[in-house]
């Protein structure tokens, strides 16, 4: 068990049978009761919802494995990962993935994150390089700076890029807020 004032960005814990992790935390003293309010996501439903506690409550502190692992394919229901050491496959649903699937491309190498045998969450890398597939032709004459467009990524993701980037460029995306970062 943890004190809830233990309770940080990325910690994971349970309550009432959900494990749920520490998306943002906030602070407050009323009264002389300190309150802990957190925005939490639920990782086996994937929602995410508010919860306040009250200083001296405690939560149950949940300990995860994590394991390197490529992606390497999806279908209707699940994104496959292989481990990287022992070749095993993991299915990981489409709700643990949600948004994250953007980013993901074959052999893209992720850490996922296990209690027991349950995988319950996954981490990217900062930034992926992605193909870019779609791009609008800039303007010539067009030099002023700071000009920017939309174009569409090999994965599907939309992103505003400087205006040179054209049809065929790979491009480093951000994976924490979706930004152009670099032509590669």
């Amino acid at each position: 068990m943890i004190d809830v004032n233990e309770l940080r960005k990325g910690v994971t814990f349970e309550q009432d049978n959900s494990l749920y992790k520490v998306l943002n935390i906030h602070t407050t003293n009323l009264a002389a009761v300190r309150d802990h309010q957190d925005q939490s996501r639920d990782l086996r439903k994937g929602t995410t919802l508010e919860m306040t506690f009250i200083s001296g409550n405690r939560v149950q502190d949940v300990r995860l494995d994590y394991h390197n692992a490529q992606f390497l394919y999806s279908d209707d229901q699940f994104y496959y990962f292989m481990n990287n050491q022992n070749y095993e496959q993991y299915p990981i649903s489409k709700d643990i993935v949600g948004d994250m699937a953007e980013y993901l491309k074959p052999n893209l190498e992720a850490k996922l994150m296990f209690f027991g045998s349950e995988a319950l969450d996954m981490e990217l890398p900062t930034s992926v390089d992605l193909l870019v597939t779609r791009a609008d032709p800039s303007i010539r004459g067009d030099t002023a700076t700071g000009v920017t467009k939309k174009v569409m990524t090999e994965t599907g993701l939309e992103v505003t890029v400087p205006s040179f980037v054209e049809e065929g460029t790979v491009i480093r995306v951000d994976t924490r807020n979706g930004n152009y970062v670099t032509r590669v």
